[in-house]
C-alpha cells in the first residue's frame, strides 16, 4: 500500500510486542529502521532479524528516561541513514500500583520513561527531520480515561496526547505530528489484567477480541504515509470500540 524505500524510521521501546510490529511493517514498506531499547541484547538480536546484513536495520541501546541517549541515538541515525522521516515513540513502564502507597520514586519513574522519554526523543530528533517526517506517539486508552492501579502511567499518557498537538503545533507546516492510543492489544503487558477481567473485558469490547500488534503498525504506518497528508496535531484509536471518545 505505501512504499517507503529509502526513508528512515527511528524507533524507541523497540523491543516489545507493538514495536516489533511496528518496526517489521516499516522495513517490510522499504524503510531504514534505527531501533532502539533499553534491552541492548534484545534490540541487536531483533534488529539482526530484520536485516542479518545490518544495512537496513540496527539496533542501539537507549534509555528512555536519560536525554543523553536520546541525543546519542539520534546522532547516530544521522551518520547512519541521513535525515529522518518517521519518528515513533514506544518505549514505556506499566506497573500496578495503588495511589495510596505509591513511592516518590514509582511516580518518577514512571513520568520519566513515559512522558519525558517521548519529550527527549522528540526534541533530540528536530534537527535532523526531513521535509514531510511524521512522528507518531504511542499513547494509550488509560490517557482518556483513567485506569485502576495504573494513576502514574495513565497520566503520562494522558500528557504525551497534549504533548504531541502541541508539538504538532509548534513544527507544521513542515512536519507532522500525532499520536496512537491502543486498547487491549494482544502482548504480555495485558496478560495480568486479563487474568483478572479477561471475559468482562472482552464483552465489553464492541469488536469482542483483543487487537493485535500488526493493527496498531498498520495506523502507525498509516499516519506516516502520504495517504494522511493532512492529518496533524490527532489521536487514532486502535481498542475495537472498548473505549470510544476524543
Amino acid at each position: 500500500m505505501f512504499d517507503f524505500s529509502g526513508r528512515t524510521l527511528f524507533l524507541t521501546g523497540a523491543n516489545g510486542s507493538i514495536s516489533r510490529a511496528i518496526a517489521k511493517v516499516f522495513f517490510d514498506l522499504g524503510t531504514n529502521c534505527l531501533l532502539t531499547d533499553l534491552d541492548e541484547v534484545g534490540i541487536q538480536g531483533f534488529a539482526h532479524e530484520l536485516d542479518s546484513s545490518g544495512t537496513r536495520a540496527i539496533g542501539l541501546r537507549q534509555d528512555a528516561a536519560i536525554s543523553a541517549d536520546a541525543d546519542s541515538a539520534l546522532a547516530v541515525a544521522k551518520e547512519r541513514f541521513g535525515a529522518v522521516d518517521f519518528v515513533v515513540t514506544s518505549a514505556g513502564l506499566y506497573r500496578d500500583q495503588m495511589v495510596y502507597d505509591m513511592t516518590d520514586e514509582q511516580w518518577r519513574q514512571s513520568i520519566d520513561i513515559n512522558l519525558s522519554g517521548v519529550f527527549y526523543t522528540c526534541r533530540a530528533a528536530i534537527p535532523y527531520l526531513a521535509d514531510r517526517a511524521a512522528l507518531v506517539n504511542i499513547a494509550s486508552m488509560a490517557g482518556h480515561k483513567g485506569s485502576y492501579m495504573h494513576s502514574h502511567y495513565a497520566a503520562a499518557k494522558g500528557a504525551v496526547l497534549t504533548f504531541s498537538r502541541s508539538l504538532a503545533l509548534e513544527l507544521a507546516p513542515r512536519v507532522r505530528v500525532n499520536a496512537v492510543s491502543p486498547g487491549l492489544i494482544e502482548g504480555p503487558m495485558v496478560q495480568p489484567l486479563l487474568r483478572v477481567r479477561g471475559p468482562e473485558l472482552i464483552e465489553q469490547t464492541p469488536l469482542k477480541r483483543l487487537g493485535t500488534p500488526e493493527e496498531v503498525a498498520r495506523s502507525v504506518a498509516f499516519l506516516c504515509s502520504d495517504w494522511a497528508s493532512f492529518i496533524t496535531g490527532e489521536t487514532v484509536h486502535v481498542n475495537g470500540g472498548l473505549y470510544i471518545g476524543s
